[in-house]
């Protein structure tokens, strides 16, 4: 059978039907309408994801302008993440109601009224729920541009342009805190979300001139109990992992937020599986079915959690562990942000040409690599290297997070692309808050254990520090096993956009 990468190193061949010379059939071409759509969404995307990372080295101006403690403080960025965990779910549904137009206009006034209360906040419960208005905009626009990008863009070039979604995944959370550093060496906080809103709205107008209405709905049916549901099972989950160091405290919140949301879970998974029959479904489990999808998922959720984990200790480790300042700390993060932004749309294209085997195998390898080179830190090591060890981290990340989009939403039908999307964002937010939680309680064990036994305060950071990449390199070869699942695709599929076997067994 003709592999994958066979089929896109050599195109299409029409013989015609009878004798004369052979055809090249050249690839379908992007539209102009598709560009200026998905680069609309691109950019309001990546606009809005900034906000999950941008607030972390903020956080200590914070709880001290708002008297609060780190616990609270943290519920800026777990309720974020809360929030996405809630209302992605629903995306599948809203897809199928509202045009792209509609959504984006919904996705970046809600992103606007946020980022807006975030700047005149009088409070602390005032910021926290702008934060969570910022959260509903983020994410409805995600799924918005994967699915747009499925739908829209020629199987050919979807690497590509999976690519560039990339950019907005991976880099605008890693270059979230170098951007906040720089605000706040000379300006308050509030700073940090007033400089968005002209950016937010100038985006605003280039969607409404870019995007059009265009695109088939229907009337979907809502099941209010499903969505219910969805918010308290989903939202449980992240809420117990992200308050996990709070068992170490004695607190029983976390353990009774984890069992509510695991029945909630379960109740909800049940019930879909019930509406599918009645076509009421809120968000279709089928995707589940299909091989590249669950494998891709699976790494993806440890993409995420390695991301956002490494995003928020290599902070802490830089400034209570070394005496790096704010600036500095943020500006150690902006090569390897760079450098994803930079090779992301490259591999998109090697995607392309190769399929996801050739790329996501060694990927694995090198984001394993670089999280047992990150255990290796200490305060003697240079600045420079720390900077050398996350820019290895972000070129293994940018090698996988591309493909494995493209691998696990491509091996659906077209008419899961909405549900598939929304599943994989909901997880990917799951996944990210799990490897937070898991990164943050390691490496809070190890600086206790280590300032128990009569280490400095610095050092016993990192000693914690090195427990947390510890963990990382493990997640990372967790990656490395799943890699070597991941299968490509027919050519037969690619020409469709779909695997024929998943087919199958989903319909």
């Amino acid at each position: 059978m003709t592999t994958k990468s066979q089929h896109r190193d050599h195109p299409a061949v029409d013989a015609g039907a009878g004798s004369g010379p052979a055809r090249t059939v050249e690839p379908e071409r992007i539209g102009k309408g598709v560009v200026a759509t998905i680069t609309a969404l691109v950019l309001s995307a990546m606009v809005m994801i900034l906000n999950e990372t941008v607030l972390s080295v903020a956080l200590p101006n914070l709880m001290e302008e708002f008297s609060v403690a780190a616990t609270t403080a943290q519920w800026l960025t777990t309720g974020f993440l809360l929030t996405m965990a809630v209302v992605i779910p629903t995306t599948g549904f809203l897809l199928q109601r509202y045009t792209v137009r509609r959504l984006f206009i919904w996705a970046l006034m809600l992103f606007m009224v946020g980022t807006a209360v975030a700047t005149v906040a009088p409070a602390f419960p005032v910021l926290l729920l702008a934060r969570i208005i910022q959260a509903m905009g983020t994410a409805i626009i995600l799924p918005v541009l994967m699915t747009t990008t499925l739908t829209s863009v020629p199987v050919a070039h979807r690497g590509t342009v999976m690519g560039l979604n990339a950019v907005v995944i991976s880099v605008a959370p890693a270059i979230g805190p170098t951007l906040s550093g720089i605000v706040l060496n000379s300006l308050s906080w509030r700073w940090v979300f007033a400089l968005m809103i002209p950016v937010t709205l100038s985006v605003f107008i280039v969607g409404l001139i870019a995007i059009r209405a265009t695109g088939e709905t229907r009337k979907a049916p809502l099941d209010v109990f499903s969505v219910i549901l969805s918010a308290v099972g989903f939202g449980g989950i992240v809420y117990a992992l992200s308050s996990i160091s709070q068992l170490m405290e004695g607190a029983v919140g976390p353990i009774i937020a984890l069992l509510v949301g695991a029945v909630a879970l379960a109740l909800f998974i049940s019930r879909q599986q019930k509406l599918q029959k009645t076509g009421s479904v809120l968000l279709d489990l089928r995707p589940f079915a299909v091989h590249n999808f669950r494998i891709s998922l699976s790494m993806l959720m440890v993409l995420m959690g390695t991301l956002l984990g490494t995003v928020v200790v290599i902070p802490i480790f830089l400034q209570n562990g070394m005496g790096v300042s704010v600036l500095t700390t943020g500006l150690v993060l902006l090569p390897g942000g760079l450098v994803q932004g930079i090779i992301s749309p490259l591999i998109g294209r090697l995607y392309d040409r190769v399929g996801p085997r050739p790329i996501i195998i060694p990927g694995a390898f090198v984001l394993a690599a670089s999280q047992w080179w990150l255990s290796t830190v200490s305060t003697g090591t240079p600045v420079a290297l720390i900077v050398a060890m996350h820019v290895t981290f972000s070129i293994g990340f940018a090698m996988l997070i591309t493909p494995l989009m493209a691998t696990a939403l491509g091996a659906l039908p077209r008419e899961l692309y909405g549900h598939g999307s929304a599943i994989m964002n909901t997880l990917q937010q799951l996944g990210g808050a799990a490897g937070t939680a898991i990164l943050i309680a390691a490496m809070t064990i190890g600086t206790a254990t280590a300032s128990a036994g009569g280490l400095a305060a610095e050092a016993s950071i990192v000693a914690g520090t090195e427990k947390a990449f510890f963990v990382g390199g493990t997640l990372g070869v967790v990656a490395i096993v799943c890699s070597f699942f991941v299968r490509s695709l027919p050519a037969e599929a690619d020409a469709r956009g779909s695997d024929p076997e998943p087919q199958r067994r989903v319909a």
